[in-house]
C-alpha cells in the first residue's frame, strides 16, 4: 500500500482491507499499533487520514531486488550450479542460547538444510550473510565454514538425490503449485478487462501474500538439483507475467512494492518481459 514517498492512503487502505475481508475495527486498531510502535505517523483521522512511514519502514520494505534479480536468472538458467556445496557448523554455548536459536532461525532462513546437529548446507554461496548473522548475534567465534564438492550423507552422494533428502521437495511444490493457482487466476482477470485502483491493489496484495507463502521455505535450489519440470519456475514466471501487466496499469501513486518487482523482473528478463508469457 505504500506510495513512492511512503505514504499509505487511509481511505485506500479501508477499502483493500474491506475488500479482503477485514472490518473496519480490524483497521483501526491495525493502525493504531502500527502508530503506537512509531512506525508510521498518523496525519488526519478516519478514512482522510494519511500514514507516514519512518525510515526503518523504509528500510524493511523495500524489496531485495537482488535476490529478485538472481531468482529470475537462475529459473532461466542463467545462474547455473558449480556444484560446490556451502556448510556451516556452530557451537554455541548454552549460555548464549538465545543467540544460538536465533543464528539456526537464520540460517534456515537463508535456505539452509541441517545435516546433524549444528552442522547446516547450502547450494549457494552464503558466507557473508552467515558471517553477518553471526556477527549481529555475538557469536562469530563459535562458527566454522566450509565448501566440498564431495558431500556424500547416509551413503547418498548424487545431488539431486541428496537434495530431495536434506529439502521437503514435495511441500515446495505444493506451495508453487498455489501460487501458480493465483497468478493464473490474476491474470486473467487482468486480461479481462480494466480494474478500479481498489481491485487492483487488492490484486497486488493478494500476489505478494501467496508469493511470500510460496518462497519462505523454498531454499531457491539449482534447477540442477531439481525435479524436471519445475512447479517453482512455472508459478514464478507467472507471477511475473501479472507483476508486468500491473506495472502497465499503474496509475499516480501506485504502491511503490510492485512497480520496483516488476521493474527487476523486466530488467531480470530482458527488458519488456515477454519470456515470462
Amino acid at each position: 500500500m505504500l506510495r513512492e514517498d511512503f505514504t499509505i492512503d487511509a481511505g485506500e487502505l479501508y477499502a483493500v482491507a474491506n475488500a479482503l475481508g477485514m472490518s473496519d475495527q480490524q483497521v483501526r486498531l491495525c493502525i493504531k499499533r502500527l502508530v503506537a510502535e512509531g512506525q508510521f505517523t498518523q496525519e488526519g483521522r478516519g478514512r482522510k487520514a494519511v500514514l507516514r512511514g519512518d525510515d526503518r519502514v523504509r528500510a524493511a520494505l523495500a524489496p531485495d531486488l537482488d535476490f529478485i534479480r538472481y531468482m529470475y536468472a537462475q529459473d532461466r538458467g542463467d545462474a547455473p550450479w558449480d556444484g560446490v556445496w556451502h556448510v556451516v557448523a556452530f557451537a554455541v554455548p548454552e549460555a548464549a542460547r538465545a543467540a544460538r536459536d536465533a543464528l539456526r532461525d537464520s540460517i534456515i532462513a537463508l535456505g539452509g538444510a541441517a545435516i546433524q546437529g549444528g552442522m547446516y548446507v547450502s547450494a549457494h554461496r552464503w558466507e557473508q550473510r552467515i558471517a553477518a548473522a553471526a556477527a549481529e548475534f555475538g557469536v562469530a567465534e563459535h562458527i566454522s565454514t566450509m565448501t566440498t564438492d564431495d558431500l556424500e550423507i547416509g551413503g547418498v552422494r548424487a545431488p539431486r538425490e541428496l537434495a530431495a533428502r536434506l529439502w521437503s521437495l514435495p511441500s515446495i511444490a505444493a506451495g508453487h503449485e498455489r501460487l501458480l493457482a493465483v497468478a493464473e487466476r490474476r491474470l486473467d482477470r487482468l486480461h479481462a478487462g480494466a480494474l478500479t485502483d481498489t481491485e487492483r491493489l487488492t490484486m497486488e496484495i493478494e500476489l505478494a501474500a501467496e508469493f511470500t507463502r510460496a518462497l519462505e521455505p523454498d531454499p531457491l535450489l539449482p534447477p540442477e538439483l531439481l525435479p524436471r519440470p519445475w512447479i517453482g519456475a512455472r508459478a514464478r514466471a507467472s507471477v511475473a507475467s501479472c507483476w508486468i501487466e500491473l506495472a502497465r496499469h499503474e496509475t499516480p501513486g501506485s504502491a511503490r512494492v510492485f512497480r520496483m518487482y516488476a521493474d527487476a523482473v523486466r530488467e531480470a528478463l530482458g527488458g519488456n518481459g515477454s519470456r515470462t508469457h
